[in-house]
């Protein structure tokens, strides 16, 4: 058997990102433009503040926060790839990209219906972190994580997708 940590599992994390991005890309904007009544409705004890920011994302600034996030993940491959995966950066990028995948399945299951990346996730997110995971576990080069270094794994990615949004509603062009 062959241990070695190859492109496929570094790279295939921004392949695989990409993917389940364009998914999200193509389908976030109009899904939220026609659900958030009825989400305001179901899910009350969400503060106002969320549903209005969620309100003024327009398909430029979802494309370009994606375009922020893949530069995040293109960089995090590259150092996997580098190291031989066993870069921290990367793996933690990919535990955070299948947890990703996780919480879009909890989503979908909260509104018991489609949410815009539930449908890569069980196809593509999941199934590629579990089979990276155990290509770095074989090479010997797999870090444990602890549910500690999930929940910052999960926190980093939300701050991430923050400062995302917040690089794309600065760019000029943007409207309102």
């Amino acid at each position: 058997m062959d241990d070695r940590v190859t492109s496929a599992v570094t790279f295939g994390l921004l392949a695989a990102w990409a993917l389940h991005d364009t998914e999200e890309v193509a389908l976030l904007p109009g899904w939220l433009r026609r659900n958030l009544p009825e989400l305001r409705e179901r899910f009350p004890s969400v503060p106002e503040r969320v549903w209005r920011q969620a309100e003024s994302v327009d398909e430029r600034e979802f494309a370009v926060a994606v375009g922020v996030m893949g530069a995040v993940v293109a960089t995090a491959s590259a150092a996997g790839h580098l190291t031989g995966g066993r870069s921290a950066f990367y793996q933690a990028a990919l535990t955070g990209f299948g947890l990703h995948g996780l919480v879009h399945l909890a989503q979908a299951a909260a509104v018991r219906g489609y949410t815009p990346g539930s449908a890569t996730s069980p196809l593509l997110v999941v199934p590629f972190t579990l089979w990276a995971r155990g290509r770095l576990r074989r090479a010997g080069v797999l870090r444990p994580v602890r549910p500690r270094d999930a929940a910052v794994g999960l926190a980093v990615a939300a701050a991430s997708t923050v400062a995302a949004h917040g690089v794309a509603r600065r760019l000029p062009g943007r409207r309102g």
